[in-house]
């Protein structure tokens, strides 16, 4: 299985995240990536291949030129304003506020696009977040041109990113720009399946009213998790997208045994939809000691979950998206494509 990454993802590494109310080192660091990259290497995967330039068209289609506009100039703004430190985002058009009008000033702008303060924004962050997205698409046309399987190393992640809005550490959606172009590419119906702890919520905003991409969802109850407003089992899609989304909340403290039923009613699913292409959010949040989400999966259990989405039979690619135990991220995370190659 090749492996696309980029070492632009470097250029993005905020220096503060609130979390707990304090600013902490953020979850989402460049270390996650070192780990699997020497996870790789150390289990005999071929070198990571440096990916060529995203292709523009695929992004416009999926987000909203204001917002791609915003991220695109958001630092220069910023800094015009006099701004000394990271861009946070410090308000938001909360209910019964008005969203139709986007604010002039940069401060404003922050907290429109912006769907929680966690994530912030550096000089570097539209470089990284286009390399990501670089990946995912390089490790696309490797299975269009007949790989069984790509791996995406993306930094930043993508699956909370909406059409409009950023946030979870996430900016572009890789994994719905690697299934807008199976479609481009011919396949009549595609499915994204994320395994990530947090509910894809960027994902579903996406496709929610496409009745070609099946999207299924396995996470923590917005009851107890973030993104805490989205993920809910009665979501299943509108217009032409009824019931092309599926969501498997799971309650504080689930283990493998019932997640893994969930997955494999996920996979019966997207059997059933007819899906002939399959993209993987990988999140591996979903482990037990992971400090900001609340499974119980053990390190094995990664490879029986990446034997079992191989079984779906379907060319997959692999998009990297959380996973914040950072020793074990590498182990986890290679695990999976282990288990996938050895099906």
């Amino acid at each position: 299985m090749k492996t696309f990454f980029s070492e632009d993802h470097r250029a993005h590494f905020p220096q503060a995240e609130l979390h707990g109310g304090q600013f902490v080192t953020p979850f989402e660091r460049p270390s996650r990536i070192e780990h699997v990259l020497t996870r790789l290497k150390e289990r005999g995967f071929a070198a990571p291949i440096a990916p060529d330039p995203a292709d523009r068209a695929v992004v416009d289609a999926l987000h909203a030129p204001d917002y791609l506009d915003f991220l695109e100039t958001a630092w220069a703004e910023w800094k015009a304003e006099g701004f000394e430190g990271e861009i946070i985002a410090a308000s938001f058009p909360a209910r019964r506020m008005q969203t139709a009008r986007p604010p002039r000033n940069i401060d404003g702008k922050v907290g429109y696009y912006a769907l929680a303060a966690e994530t912030a924004i550096t000089e570097g962050t539209w470089a990284a977040a286009w390399s990501s997205m670089a990946s995912a698409q390089a490790a696309q046309r490797a299975v269009a041109a007949g790989d069984r399987a790509a791996f995406a190393l993306c930094r930043p992640p993508g699956h909370h990113a909406a059409s409009d809005m950023y946030g979870g550490y996430c900016f572009l959606n890789n994994a719905a720009a690697v299934a807008e172009m199976f479609r481009r590419d011919g396949a009549a119906k595609v499915a994204v399946l994320d395994v990530d702890f947090h509910h894809g919520n960027g994902t579903q905003d996406i496709f929610y009213d496409r009745g070609d991409v099946f999207f299924a969802s396995l996470h923590g109850a917005p009851e107890d998790a973030f993104p805490y407003f989205l993920g809910f089992a009665d979501e299943t899609g509108t217009g032409a997208g009824d019931g092309a989304t599926a969501n498997y909340p799971m309650a504080p403290g689930t283990g493998y045994g019932p997640w893994s039923e969930a997955l494999d009613d996920a996979l019966s699913r997207i059997r059933a939809f007819g899906a002939e292409a399959l993209v993987l959010s990988l999140g591996v949040d979903t482990f037990k000691d992971d400090p900001i989400s609340f499974f119980k999966l053990d390190s094995g259990d990664f490879l029986d979950m990446g034997a079992r989405v191989a079984r779906a039979g379907l060319p997959t690619v692999i998009c990297m998206e959380g996973g914040y135990a950072i020793e074990a991220v590498g182990i986890n995370t290679v695990n999976v494509l282990e288990g996938f190659n050895n099906a």
